[in-house]
């Protein structure tokens, strides 16, 4: 399958991107069949050389069925080639990521009062442990046993003395 895809380049921490047509199994900076155009995200939104692009061949390949990654139909919708996107849901990317686990925490804890869910686990729990308590009063007979026999012999060796 074809994408329009970016590919990377530039040096550390400045990267510039080519905006390429290349066979989806190919790698990402690897081999491509066109290159139409470059993007370069370190340039203010307002110039023209952020975003170089050939539509006519753009145009070319989408009709030969190529589709373009997320990032470069945003890219394309900016230019005016093809139609915006729909913007993703993500209601987290504005909370920090410290924060985002300490609410992922806090949230069950808050519903487990409010909710019936805790009856439930707390009347799961109780079985489980009834099951437990019955082996093991299985295994305490077994054991007392032994001790009553050891304690036996205990009070005979200290007659002996």
């Amino acid at each position: 399958m074809l994408r329009i895809r970016l590919s990377i380049g530039g040096a550390k921490k400045r990267p510039v991107y080519k905006i390429v047509v290349a066979d989806s199994r190919f790698p990402r900076d690897g081999r491509f069949i066109e290159k139409l155009g470059s993007f370069n995200p370190l340039l203010p939104k307002e110039k023209k050389e952020r975003i170089k692009i050939e539509s006519e061949r753009v145009k070319h390949w989408l009709s030969k069925g190529a589709r373009p990654t997320i990032r470069v139909s945003r890219i394309l919708g900016e230019v005016n080639i093809m139609p915006m996107p729909k913007p993703g849901n993500n209601p987290q990317k504005a909370i920090p990521k410290k924060d985002r686990k300490k609410e992922g925490k806090e949230e069950p804890k808050k519903e487990v009062p409010k909710g019936e869910a805790p009856k439930q686990e707390t009347k799961k729990e109780e079985p489980k442990k009834e099951a437990p308590k019955q082996e093991a009063k299985k295994e305490e007979p077994k054991k007392e046993a032994p001790k009553q026999e050891a304690k036996k012999e205990e009070p005979k060796k200290e007659e002996k003395k």
